[in-house]
Order: structure tokens, then sequence, then C-alpha cells
């Protein structure tokens, strides 16, 4: 018997959707378990945010960058954030930003969220099915990104899995 188990990405959504429904966060109700839960979280993700910027570091930017990690720190509006970023002189010396990485728990948030510094389009460039496949992980991102989007523009009740 095969059991039909969701891809990590869509079980973690079903987890956020239903701290919605529930009212809580990683099993915290207050605004500091919330916090405690969101620190947390933050060094939990410093290895693979490190992991996954040392990647591009090594394959893209020749070992020429500089990986920072910073927080969490609290924001100017009662919220906190942290921060882990990959810079390269190249970067610097046109004066955008650097790859970053960011999680934030901003102060009128229920739960904390993910985001990057410029984060909005995604590369296309496919000419085989293998190509094509190795898109899972970016697609299953950008719908989990987008239906995340559709249940903040109204509720949680849009997503038929949550349902009590």
């Amino acid at each position: 018997m095969t059991v039909d188990v969701p891809p990590a990405p869509l079980e973690a959504l079903v987890r956020h959707f239903a701290d919605l429904r529930d009212g809580t966060h990683a099993g915290h109700a207050t605004r500091q378990g919330k916090q405690d839960a969101f620190r947390q979280a933050v060094a939990l993700l410093d290895a693979p945010a490190r992991q996954v910027l040392a990647e591009f570091d090594r394959h893209l930017l020749l070992g020429s960058g500089t990986i920072e990690a910073a927080g969490p720190h609290a924001d100017a509006a009662g919220g906190s954030f942290a921060t882990w970023s990959l810079s390269w002189p190249a970067q610097r010396t046109a004066g955008v930003a650097p790859i970053t990485l960011i999680a934030h728990y901003g102060a009128g948030f229920h739960h904390p969220h993910l985001r990057g510094a410029t984060v909005g389009e995604w590369p296309l460039n496919v000419t085989d099915a293998g190509q094509a496949a190795e898109l899972v992980p970016v697609l299953r991102a950008i719908a989990t990104a987008d239906l995340h989007n559709l249940v903040f523009q109204r509720d949680w009740r849009l997503v038929p899995a949550i349902h009590p």
C-alpha cells in the first residue's frame, strides 16, 4: 500500500495555514512564545542558509564572496528579523544588494516569514525534459508562495485541507 505523502513544502504550508486557523505558531499562542519559536527557527535555519549561499559562492562567484549572518534583531516597528547575505566585489562595485535571505516576524504578523532581497522572478531556460524536471523544487516554491499570498489576501478558509 502506497501512502500519499505530500512534498515537504506542502506539508509546511498546511502547518502554516493550520496555525492561522488555530491562532498559534509552533504550538504557541502568545507573542512571547511565538518570538521564542522565531529565535529557535533562526538558529535552525543558520546552517541551511549558509550552505545555500556557500553553493552560490563556490559555483557562481568562484569563491570571491563573503557570507554574513545577523540576527535575530528587533526592527523599528517592534518585530524581529535575521539575515544571511552573500556579497562579492563586482556586486559591491555595481552598488546593488547582495544575495540575501531574510527571516522576519513583523510586529503585526501572526507568524514569521522568509523572503529574499529582490525575489519575484525566476529564470526559465529549459531545453529538455531533464532541465524541466530540475525545476520541480522551484515550481513548488513559486506555487507555495503564490498560495500563501492568496491566503494572505483573504484567509485560510481558501484552502479546503485546513478546514476542521
